[in-house]
C-alpha cells in the first residue's frame, strides 16, 4: 500500500509552492518593507495586522497569536490538515505526480487525498454543461428569457458562468458518468442525490449560478425556479453542506470582487446573485452576496482580511437592502453584530424600495453607483428606525429616547465624530445638547449592554504537529522552562538580528559563515540555533526551500517559534543594500565577540607579572595587539567602512 511521500517530492513541492500566492488565497497582503509582507492573521482576531510573510524563505509568522511555520502548515492550520493532505493539495494544485514509498502504511486513518480535487473537476464539468444547455438548449429558452428581461446580455451571463439545468432530471448525472465519475463522488459533491429509482440531479429546469471560491474554482451551485411545474416550491436551492462547500463561509462573486474589494478598501453588500451581477456590470465591482444565509461572522472575516481591515487602514462596508420592513429588520440585525469590523459599516437603501438589479433595470447603471455612492452610516439608519418608535412630543419619552440613542456611539470606529453624533441626537429629538451629552458620560461609565456586542471566544492557535518527514502527527508536552527563556532581553538583540540575516539571506551570508562559530553567540538559545544552522548546507542563491527543511529538524516548538520569527521580521538596518547589511550586521557579533575576548585577554595580562611569566606574559602582550588590530577591522566592517 502507497503510504509515506517521498522526501524528495515534499521538498519539489515545497520550492514550487510560492507562500505569499497560497496565503493570498484567504489574506491580503500588503508589501512591509524588506521584502516581507503583511496582513490579518486568519488564526485569530485582531485590529492591527501582526501576520507577516516572507517569500523568500517561505515562512510566516503572527507576531499576535504566535501561528508560524511554512507553506504546509499554513495549509494545514487554516484547512485542518494533516501533513500528508497538505502536500497532496499543493501538489494537485502545481500539477506534480507524487511517489510514496511502498509497505509505508500512513499513521491514522486519512481522507481519499484526491477527493477534493476529484469533486472540484465534477463541479467544473457540471459548470460548463450547464453553461452549454443553456445557450443552446430548448428547454432553457424561460432562463435565456429571465436573463435578457433582468437587463443582462450574453456576454454577462458568459460572464458571471449562468447556466440551465435540464429538466429531466439525469442529464447531468449521466454527463459526469461518461467523464469517468462515480456515483458516490457526484452525491458526496452535492451534484446529484438518490432515489427510489437511483441516481437523479439535483438541479431540475433551474437557472444556474455557479458558486466560487477565490481561486475562482466552482464549489457549489445556485438556482432558480423557472418553471411552474417545478415540484420544488422554494424561489432558490442552493447546494447542500458538502466537503467543499460551507454556506456560512461561501460569498458569491467573491472570486470576480477580491481585487476590487482588496484595492479599494470597500466591500458592498447585496442580497442576490442578479444582485451582484447588476453592480458589476454597473461598475461597482466590489460586490458579493451570501448564500441562502445571513451575513454572519465568517463572512466578516472573510472581509475583514481581503480589506485588511484594521486601525490604521479603515475601509467600509456598504449593505444594500430592500426599503421594506424586511430590509429594515435586515439591518437592525447587521447592525447587532456591527462590532465585528473595524471599517465603518454603511447601509445604501433605494427609497423606491428597488434592489440593485431592479433600479439598473428602471434607471440605468449610473442609478446603482449613485446609491452605493449615497450610502449613510448604518448606526445612523439604525438611530431613524430607533427614534421613530418613541413620542418625541413627550418630555418623558424625548428623555427615554436620549438615553438609548447614545448607546450607538459604541459603533463609532472615528472617536472623533461622536460629537457630532451626539449633535445630531440632540437636533433629532429636540432636546438640550448638554443633556445629551450627559446621557453618554453616564453611559461611559457603565459597562456595554450585550445587545451590541458579539461575544468572542478567546481563539486559540491551532495545534498541529510538527510537519516533519515522519509526516506523522505528534505532540510533547513540555517540560520545564523553554531554552528561549529571556531571549528577548535588550543584551541578545545583536544576536536576534544576526539570525535575521542568516535566515532572510542565507545565500548572502554564506560568505561570512567560516567567521561565526558558537562563541559568537551567548544565549542557549542562539547556540542552539546555530548548531542546528551550522550544520546545514547554506543555499548559493534565494532557495524557499531552505528555511522550512532546517525547521523540520528542530524539535523544541519554542526555538522553532524563534527561528519563524527571524525569518519574517524586518531587520532593524531595512532599506538598505541587503549584500551590505548582512555583512555590517554578522560583523557587529563578531565586534562584541572580540571586545569580550580582548577583556579577557587584558584581565588575565593585569593578573601576570612581567618579570616572573615574561614568556606567557610576551604571548599574551602580542595576542592582545592581534586582537585589537582584528578588532578594529571588524569594526570598520560592521560600520560599512571598505579598507583603503
Amino acid at each position: 500500500m502507497a503510504g509515506r511521500i517521498k522526501a524528495e517530492d515534499i521538498a519539489l513541492v515545497r520550492e514550487r509552492s510560492r507562500i505569499d500566492e497560497i496565503v493570498e488565497q484567504y489574506v491580503t497582503l500588503r508589501n512591509a518593507g524588506g521584502g516581507s509582507r503583511k496582513g490579518l492573521c486568519p488564526f485569530h482576531d485582531e485590529k492591527s495586522p501582526s501576520f507577516n510573510v516572507r517569500p523568500s524563505v517561505g515562512s510566516y509568522h503572527c507576531f499576535g497569536c504566535g501561528a508560524g511555520g511554512d507553506v504546509y502548515r499554513f495549509l494545514m492550520e487554516i484547512e485542518g490538515l494533516s501533513f500528508v493532505e497538505a502536500v497532496e493539495r499543493l501538489a494537485s494544485k502545481y500539477g506534480i505526480v507524487l511517489k510514496y514509498e511502498e509497505g509505508v502504511a500512513p499513521s491514522g486513518p486519512r481522507k481519499d487525498p484526491q477527493q477534493r480535487q476529484r469533486l472540484l473537476e465534477a463541479h467544473r464539468w457540471a459548470g460548463e454543461f450547464y453553461a452549454a444547455h443553456l445557450s443552446t438548449a430548448a428547454d432553457a429558452q424561460p432562463g435565456r428569457q429571465f436573463v435578457t428581461d433582468r437587463g443582462f446580455d450574453q456576454a454577462a451571463a458568459e460572464r458571471f458562468g449562468m447556466g440551465f439545468s435540464p429538466r429531466s432530471g439525469e442529464a447531468l448525472a449521466a454527463h459526469l458518468r461518461g467523464k469517468g465519475f462515480t456515483d458516490d463522488e457526484l452525491v458526496t459533491g452535492g451534484l446529484c442525490a438518490r432515489g427510489n429509482h437511483g441516481l437523479y440531479d439535483r438541479f431540475r429546469g433551474r437557472l444556474m449560478w455557479p458558486i466560487r471560491e477565490m481561486t475562482g474554482e466552482i464549489i457549489g451551485f445556485g438556482a432558480r425556479r423557472m418553471l411552474d411545474d417545478d415540484r420544488i416550491d422554494a424561489k432558490y436551492l442552493n447546494t447542500s453542506e458538502t466537503p467543499l462547500y460551507n454556506k456560512s463561509k461561501v460569498l458569491y462573486g467573491i472570486d470576480l470582487a477580491r481585487r476590487s474589494i482588496s484595492g479599494a478598501s470597500q466591500a458592498v453588500i447585496v442580497e442576490g446573485y442578479t444582485d451582484v451581477m447588476a453592480c458589476h456590470e454597473a461598475g461597482v465591482t466590489t460586490a458579493v452576496a451570501t448564500c441562502g444565509t445571513a451575513f454572519g461572522e465568517d463572512h466578516a472575516r472573510i472581509m475583514r482580511r481581503l480589506m485588511l481591515d484594521h486601525d490604521a487602514f479603515r475601509g467600509e462596508v456598504i449593505f444594500t437592502f430592500d426599503g421594506d420592513e424586511a430590509g429594515r429588520r435586515a439591518a437592525l440585525k447587521t447592525y447587532s453584530g456591527d462590532q465585528q469590523f473595524v471599517s465603518q459599516t454603511y447601509v445604501a437603501v433605494e427609497p423606491r424600495g428597488m434592489d440593485p438589479c431592479d433600479l439598473r433595470l428602471a434607471d440605468g447603471d449610473a442609478a446603482v453607483r449613485d446609491l452605493i455612492g449615497s450610502r449613510i452610516p448604518l448606526y445612523r439608519f439604525v438611530l431613524d428606525n430607533m427614534l421613530a418608535s418613541y413620542d418625541l412630543d413627550r418630555a418623558d419619552q424625548r428623555i427615554d429616547a436620549v438615553r438609548e440613542a447614545v448607546t450607538l456611539t459604541r459603533s463609532i470606529r472615528d472617536r472623533s465624530k461622536i460629537e457630532q453624533l451626539l449633535r445630531e441626537i440632540a437636533g433629532r429629538v429636540g432636546i438640550d445638547p448638554e443633556t445629551v451629552r450627559a446621557a453618554h458620560r453616564s453611559l461611559a461609565s457603565a459597562p456595554a449592554p450585550s445587545r451590541s456586542e458579539v461575544a468572542r471566544p478567546e481563539v486559540a492557535r491551532p495545534e498541529h504537529a510538527r510537519a516533519d518527514s515522519s509526516q506523522a502527527e505528534t505532540a510533547k508536552p513540555a517540560a520545564g522552562p523553554p531554552i528561549t527563556q529571556g531571549f528577548g532581553a535588550p543584551q541578545f538583540a545583536d544576536e536576534r538580528e544576526a539570525f535575521k540575516v542568516i535566515v532572510q539571506h542565507p545565500e548572502l551570508a554564506r560568505e561570512h559563515r567560516d567567521d561565526l562559530d558558537i562563541d559568537d553567540f551567548t544565549h542557549p538559545a542562539s547556540q542552539a540555533l546555530w548548531q542546528h544552522l551550522g550544520s546545514t548546507r547554506w543555499p548559493e542563491k534565494p532557495d524557499p526551500g531552505w528555511l522550512p527543511t532546517v525547521a523540520e529538524r528542530i524539535e523544541d516548538g519554542a526555538l522553532r517559534q524563534v527561528l519563524e520569527i527571524a525569518a519574517v521580521e524586518p531587520m532593524r538596518a531595512g532599506g538598505r543594500n541587503a549584500e551590505a547589511v548582512v555583512s555590517s550586521v554578522l560583523a557587529r557579533l563578531q565586534v562584541l565577540t572580540l571586545t569580550r575576548r580582548v577583556a579577557e585577554v587584558k584581565s588575565k595580562l593585569q593578573r601576570t607579572n612581567p618579570i616572573d611569566q615574561v614568556d606567557i606574559y610576551n604571548r599574551m602582550f602580542g595576542e592582545l595587539i592581534a586582537l585589537e588590530q582584528q578588532l578594529r577591522q571588524t569594526r570598520d566592517r560592521s560600520l560599512g567602512i571598505v579598507p583603503s
